[in-house]
């Protein structure tokens, strides 16, 4: 076993293949693959991408391997980890496809690696999705990093899956040598849209029985990780005739912060030390990209009567200030931290403020990534929602100016009769899943409630609120941290160089696929790992380093000799 372990750590530190590595990450990169209200357009990419994993998966010489698109099978509707088909739903289809037309054509992707003799069962499975989250950002190679959409989460890990593969693979047939029990790779789609790939995959029962533990790939930073923290996608529609809407939003935008940091407060776990707790507001009417994305940029606008004389540009300009000194207090100055990646502060201006006429436009400054990175970087929302809260208070102030107290709209939209707000909130397994989906609902509706009195008004805040958790909704699970599976993969790890002796078991900081598998299969080995950091997912400059990848790969394929095991080609069971 020595002999191999030395062949697969060389092989991982190769120049060719680095080389290898970087070609095939920046071709499935150039692929756009995140989600499209035309499906068509993912069905193609989906195609597009698998035509160039089985390409290089057809020339892998494991003995009787084969590969299979495997259909999406629509009755994963029926499960509870279902997760509704909303990027289907355009204006002229509000009510989105089904499950039939939305995976009609639509696959997974299978490799089967036959253990001793043929076998297929109780193996070894892997896992890693090929979707990513908009906007798409073209990839691109300097010093030894891939820039580009996917290049983090989770195309970076395909690549490492599939090369692993490949490394093994070769030593294994150098030296005559087979795995003794089986593999099965899975290339899913639509983790980012919730899991609805992985989903039809872990209730397939046929397919259950040829694998009893699974690694499932991800940005962790090349840490492994038996446990998983949960998160739930919120939307909140407003509606509330005769309010500020977007007034009404900053109040309960308070009531969800202050509902997180209870929850973490209560969220002592000894896997979770860290408490990754997290409240992210990634949407608000028009701007946002993804309720999981921070949201970087948003402005707003203050509509006067009256002309906007020194007085009232005094009072905002202070209110705006006093409001930023709060945020800043709870959150941190990102204008002081420097991103490694850049070079430059995470944020250079937190606002801009500028008057055209008789409004002033604010335009608020953040800096964006997955929201798992939310103390790293700066939510946009978060800190508008406290300038707009203070300026809602100063209005008696401003109403003896002037200009006169300030109707509030976002900047580029008109009042409608409603405004969304998405978001997301990250638990850890001292909190069920309900339990979070039902405290969210009851903050926001407070915060609705707090805003309609501050502001005088009669509604009844249940009727102004209504929250809705459609998207992704994953629960929380800690698996075993001394498995025969965790064993084997700190093994590995530390013969690959990605874990120190001494170094804590802890859960992931973050939600993925995994969740599907732990709670489908409660007694399975789930493990998560990985290269790739995490506040370079969904970032405007995801990223991953090639030498990470390259720790990665080889741990993979280590952990496949430790827990598949090797025997001889000639072997006989």
């Amino acid at each position: 076993m020595d002999k191999l372990i030395n062949e697969v750590l060389a092989g991982s530190r190769s120049a060719e293949l680095r080389q290898y590595v970087e070609n095939l990450l920046l071709e499935i990169c150039r692929v756009d693959t995140s989600p499209f209200a035309d499906v068509s357009l993912m069905r193609k990419a989906e195609a597009e991408v698998f035509n160039s994993l089985e390409r290089e998966l057809s020339r892998l010489p494991y003995a009787g391997a084969r590969m299979e698109r495997r259909l999406i099978n629509p009755e994963i509707a029926k499960h509870p980890g279902y997760s509704q088909l909303y990027f289907t739903k355009t204006p002229e289809r509000p009510e989105g496809l089904s499950p039939e037309e939305t995976y009609a054509g639509r696959s997974n992707l299978l490799y089967f690696v036959p253990g001793e003799n043929g076998v297929e069962a109780n193996g070894v499975a892997l896992n890693a999705h090929i979707d990513v989250v908009k906007p798409f950002v073209p990839p691109y190679l300097k010093d030894g990093i891939v820039f580009g959409r996917g290049a983090c989460d989770d195309k970076g890990a395909v690549v490492c899956m599939l090369t692993a593969l490949k490394l093994l693979a070769e030593v294994l047939h150098k030296n005559d040598k087979q795995l003794r029990r089986n593999v099965l790779a899975m290339l899913v789609i639509e983790e980012e849209t919730g899991g609805n790939g992985s989903l039809s995959l872990a209730i397939d029962r046929e397919l259950k029985k040829l694998y009893d533990s699974i690694l499932v790939l991800e940005c962790c930073s090349n840490n492994i990780h038996p446990a998983n923290r949960g998160a739930v996608w919120y939307r909140a529609d407003l509606e509330c005739p005769g309010a500020n809407l977007l007034e009404m939003a900053a109040f309960v935008y308070e009531r969800l912060e202050l509902e997180g940091r209870a929850i973490k407060a209560e969220s002592r776990h000894q896997l979770f030390p860290q408490r990754p707790v997290q409240t992210c507001h990634g949407m608000l009417g028009e701007y946002g990209e993804h309720p999981s994305r921070i949201c970087g940029e948003v402005a707003f606008e203050l509509h006067f009567a009256g002309e906007i004389d020194a007085r009232a540009q005094a009072l905002v300009e202070d209110g705006i200030e006093s409001a930023l000194a709060d945020y800043l207090a709870l959150y941190g100055d990102k204008s002081k931290v420097i991103d490694p990646s850049s070079g430059k502060a995470k944020v250079t201006k937190h606002y801009e403020l500028r008057i055209e006429g008789h409004k002033m436009v604010c335009l608020v400054h953040g800096s964006t990534g997955h929201m798992g990175s939310i103390m790293e970087n700066d939510g946009a929302i978060t800190k508008m929602a406290t300038m707009l809260r203070r300026i809602f208070r100063m209005k008696e102030q401003l109403a003896k100016t002037k200009a006169g107290a300030p109707e509030m709209r976002l900047h580029g939209e008109e009042p409608g009769l409603s405004l969304k707000l998405e978001g997301g909130q990250g638990f850890v397994p001292t909190h069920h899943i309900d339990e979070i989906m039902h405290r969210m609902r009851k903050a926001a509706i407070e915060g609705a409630a707090n805003y309609l009195h501050l502001a005088g008004l009669k509604q009844k805040a249940d009727d102004c609120v209504t929250m809705s958790y459609d998207k992704l909704h994953n629960a929380a699970f800690d698996g075993d941290p001394d498995s025969p599976q965790m064993r084997n993969a700190i093994a590995a790890g530390k013969a690959a160089g990605i874990w120190r002796d001494g170094q804590a078991v802890a859960g992931w900081t973050v939600s993925c696929d995994s969740r599907l598998f732990a709670f489908e299969y409660p007694e399975m080995p789930v493990l998560t790992s990985g290269a790739g950091l995490l506040q370079h997912a969904h970032a405007d400059n995801e990223q991953v380093e090639v030498d990470e990848l390259l720790k990665s790969i080889a741990f993979i394929a280590l952990y496949l000799l430790k827990e598949a095991g090797v025997c001889s080609k000639t072997d006989k069971p």
